[in-house]
């Protein structure tokens, strides 16, 4: 894992999509990151967001070339506690919400204030809802 850097700004949080958006030369996704790099804050992403962009071919080239800017955040036995907790705590269940809870749990561990960039912007408000936290330092989704 690349040591984080911690920066002044939000930190900024990648699902599948932004990362593929990102590398793909996405101009809303790229102000994003400009922006964040800006601010000198941290862009990270889960480990399990690589198996939805990784398909070990060419077109890899560019999510690496991203990957060499963002902090990709190993999972542990404690994340895999913490999502597998929190679907049963919102009443979620199943491989289709799996990788997205993993991704909320690393979404919530960063310093805030976070913003996630996902294509599913639903159900990451759901999995990040923090009622117990102020309304500022809550997880901010934008739609990728």
């Amino acid at each position: 894992m690349a040591k984080p850097r911690r920066g002044i700004g939000p930190t900024l949080v990648l699902d599948a999509d932004g990362l593929s958006k990102l590398s793909a030369g996405d101009p809303a996704a790229r102000a994003l990151f400009r922006k964040s790099r800006e601010q000198r804050s941290e862009v990270v992403t889960a480990a399990t967001t690589l198996t939805d962009v990784l398909r070990g071919d060419a077109r890899d080239a560019l999510v690496h070339t991203v990957l060499k800017h963002i902090t990709v955040v190993d999972l542990t036995e404690s994340t895999g506690r913490q999502a597998g907790e929190l679907l049963g705590r919102i009443g979620l269940s199943g491989h289709r919400y799996a990788l997205d809870a993993l991704l909320a749990v690393v979404a919530m561990a960063q310093n805030r204030p976070v913003v996630l960039l996902t294509s599913d912007p639903q159900d990451m408000a759901r999995l990040t809802e923090e009622p117990d936290v102020r309304k500022r330092d809550r997880v901010t989704i934008v739609h990728s």
